[in-house]
């Protein structure tokens, strides 16, 4: 099976008047459709940076990025992205905030409209629709911008991180609610944590970086003897520990 994206070899570095700081190098994996991936690694090793050249927001210095076999040069509507803040206007209502995507890319037609409709249903915010953002507990707040970044229709997510900012209870249910939704909308994510309990709840696989300049140290691949739970299901079970200190292992298997 051909795979959703592909990356062959890619490197990254930053340049300044002092230099050049490698941040990635030689990174090479395959993400399936519908796989939930997650990618873990100590601070500053390159995880967002990974993020934003697979988005096209950014070129590798060198290797090769491909999207359903073509090679991807720039951003586009096949890929949304999640950032660690919801960003919402509070001059906006949260209908306004989750069509933006849609208004900008000149596709807010009636189609569109009935599918945010269904998912401002579907996942308890319609009765919020003329509400602002400051209105919204946390966890409502990004559930609204998991909705905006779906609205436009892209095949693969990618999320930098967009659990950090809440608290942990709060956390726990946003992440059983995206997991759900993601799963109900069959789309292919691929999520950047530092939180290993996170990346085991949630993740059919886990790219393990090692520190800068990255490269991957290995790949865990939990697997749970119940098939189909949810992230905190999968908190309750005994595999959870075992895959948790496997990782912690592996990210310090190199001295971080």
């Amino acid at each position: 099976m051909k795979p959703l994206l592909e990356l062959q070899n890619v490197s990254y570095a930053y340049h300044s008047k002092s230099g050049e700081t490698y941040a990635l190098t030689d990174i090479s994996f395959q993400v399936q459709r519908g796989e939930f991936i997650a990618v873990t690694g100590p601070s500053g090793c390159g995880k967002s940076t990974l993020l934003s050249l697979i988005s096209g927001l950014l070129a590798p210095e060198s290797g090769t990025i491909l999207y359903e076999g073509q090679e991807k040069t720039k951003p586009d509507g096949k890929i949304g992205y999640m950032l660690q803040k919801d960003h919402l206007f509070e001059w906006r209502t949260i209908y306004g905030n989750v069509t933006l995507g849609l208004e900008i890319q000149h596709s807010l037609d009636e189609a569109a409209r009935q599918r945010v409709d269904r998912m401002l249903k579907e996942y308890g915010l319609y009765r919020f629709r003329d509400a602002r953002p400051s209105e919204l507990s946390g966890g409502m707040r990004q559930r609204a911008a998991l909705i905006r970044t779906l609205a436009p229709g892209p095949e693969l997510l990618l999320l930098d991180e967009p659990f950090s900012a809440l608290d942990f209870q709060t956390r726990l249910s946003v992440c059983d609610d995206v997991s759900q939704i993601l799963k109900k909308e069959k789309k292919t994510a691929l999520l950047v944590t530092h939180d290993l309990s996170e990346a085991v709840s949630m993740a059919d696989r886990i790219l393990v970086l090692t520190k800068r300049p990255a490269r991957i140290h290995s790949v865990v691949e939990p697997e749970f003897a119940q098939e189909g739970l949810t992230p905190l299901e999968r908190r309750n079970t005994p595999e959870f520990k075992n895959y948790f200190n496997l990782l912690w292992k592996e990210l310090n298997a190199y001295g971080n």
